[in-house]
């Protein structure tokens, strides 16, 4: 005969010890919500962008997400998209943001899970012989399960917690890949335009040897003396000296390409050759600008803060539910049997516990727990509102910062024009001997510095369109899910509601 079952319960005691632990904390209580944030002043159009701004702006019919996308496209560079997409499938910077974006994930399933019930098991086996030669075997199987009310939403709180630092990670690993492809054209461009450079020099060392040597015919008839000589060959060596830094810079850039693509130092030097004739990169003709609030929706450092924000907030409702009481319950179930087939049907014992605990006594530290928690909120919602407003600057720094290189090249263009024609004019009269070779001098010095000028100013244009693309959040087209509306009316923070200790 099996042992008898039995089962126990103390389910009548819960309501007595509910009201015993309310009155031990009632001076622990939920607060109402607190206040939303102060509001973060979004214009309606950029004050940069006038009449007179970087470039025309186009009028896509497709979203400013989707036109900004692929922003990388729009330049007239062939390899800069195929260098984009290796970057972010290479990059290490990128991996290391999905790396700590699964952890998040990963943080926020345990944060779920600790809702649920918990049921472990356990089972024995035990053989005994006695002096008769009888064995005896027993086995047995034990079931405990646990699970603890969430009465005051702490644990909610908790997920929602998680889920809002997996969605900050998440528009991370976003604003990284951004950075990774405006690093990836930057880097493209300023090697295009030292190479451009590296040109413009090599072609004057070659017109200012030519020039050397027509000094020394004339030296050599007796035409002009050895100063104009000496003078020519310090303007040759002066240019050649050059030289050396640029393929410096563009080597160091290549390396950076190689490295930002996940490769090795060295990889890319075919394909990032220079092109025949070596040219300055060029500014896309039209900007694919978004408005402001369209700015603050698209920037994924935006979305992190927010969701930083959002975490915080939970945190705090989180720590102020801890200091309310408890319920938990548990049970168990213990079975016993001579075999393995009769566990189902042998002899056990059940039993059912609710336990009720509250904090009675912890010389504050949970009161001080909730304070810290509402301190990160602050510091959470002040820095959610500082980066609206970089944002915000960003934009307006890079749109005057295009307006007024875009206005250097005109006239930059003009001078360098002018400077070509006058230093050809200079060797006509000098081989004629109706002016002295200072004229000359001076005229390759101004046309050299004329090109090299207009080559960095082309380059600076185009790498300030690469830098207003990344601040307006290009590269990344957010989802429903990660996307929230941002306009003048609405509140730099709208945290779920936190709580507050009475």
């Amino acid at each position: 005969m099996g042992l008898p079952r039995t089962r126990s319960t103390t389910l009548p005691l819960t309501a007595l010890a509910l009201s015993a632990a309310f009155t031990l904390v009632g001076c622990a209580s939920l607060q109402q919500p607190r206040a939303t944030a102060q509001t973060v002043p979004v214009p309606a159009a950029w004050a940069a962008a006038g009449a007179s701004a970087a470039a025309p702006v186009s009028a896509a019919a497709d979203t400013p997400a989707r036109s900004l996308a692929d922003w990388w496209r729009r330049f007239d560079e062939p390899v800069l998209p195929a260098l984009v997409e290796q970057a972010l499938t290479g990059s290490t910077d990128i991996a290391t943001a999905q790396a700590r974006l699964a952890q998040a994930r990963a943080q926020r399933n345990l944060a779920v899970a600790g809702r649920r019930p918990a049921v472990s098991g356990s089972g024995s086996a035990q053989a005994s012989r006695r002096d008769g030669g009888t064995t005896t075997r027993q086995y047995g199987l034990d079931i405990d399960a646990r699970w603890e009310a969430d009465l005051w939403g702490g644990r909610a709180a908790g997920v929602r917690a998680a889920d809002a630092t997996a969605e900050a990670s998440a528009a991370t690993l976003a604003a990284t890949r951004v950075s990774v492809a405006a690093e990836v054209a930057l880097n493209l461009l300023q090697l295009r335009g030292t190479q451009a450079r590296l040109a413009i020099a090599e072609d004057n060392l070659d017109s200012q040897r030519q020039t050397l040597q027509i000094v020394g015919w004339r030296a050599a008839a007796g035409l002009v003396t050895q100063l104009d000589v000496e003078q020519a060959r310090t303007a040759v060596e002066q240019t050649r000296a050059q030289i050396p830094a640029l393929q410096t810079g563009a080597g160091q850039a290549m390396n950076a390409l190689a490295v930002l693509t996940g490769q090795a130092p060295g990889a890319l030097a075919a394909t990032l050759a220079p092109a025949t004739p070596a040219r300055a990169p060029h500014a896309p003709p039209a900007l694919a600008l978004a408005l402001p609030a369209e700015v603050l929706r698209q920037r994924p450092d935006v979305r992190a803060a927010e969701q930083r924000l959002q975490a915080a907030a939970a945190q705090v409702e989180q720590g102020d539910a801890e200091r309310l009481p408890s319920l938990a319950l548990s049970g168990s179930l213990g079975l016993n049997a001579l075999s393995l087939g009769a566990l189902g049907s042998g002899a056990g014992v059940a039993s059912l516990l609710a336990g009720v605990s509250a904090p009675l006594f912890d010389a504050g530290r949970l009161r001080a727990q909730v304070r810290q928690q509402e301190g990160a909120r602050d510091e959470a919602e002040a820095a959610y509102r500082a980066t609206l407003l970089t944002a915000l600057q960003e934009v307006e720094d890079t749109l005057i910062a295009l307006r007024g290189t875009r206005e250097q090249q005109a006239p930059q263009q003009a001078a360098a024009t002018a400077a070509q024609n006058a230093a050809r004019l200079a060797v006509q009269r000098y081989r004629s001997g109706l002016v002295d070779f200072q004229n000359v001098l001076q005229t390759q010095r101004t046309l050299l510095s004329a090109q090299d000028s207009l080559a960095a100013t082309a380059t600076t244009l185009a790498t300030q369109h690469v830098r207003l693309y990344k601040v307006l959040g290009g590269g990344w087209t957010p989802t429903e899910s990660t996307s929230t509306p941002v306009d003048a009316k609405a509140t730099a923070a709208a945290p779920p509601p936190s709580t507050g200790t009475q």
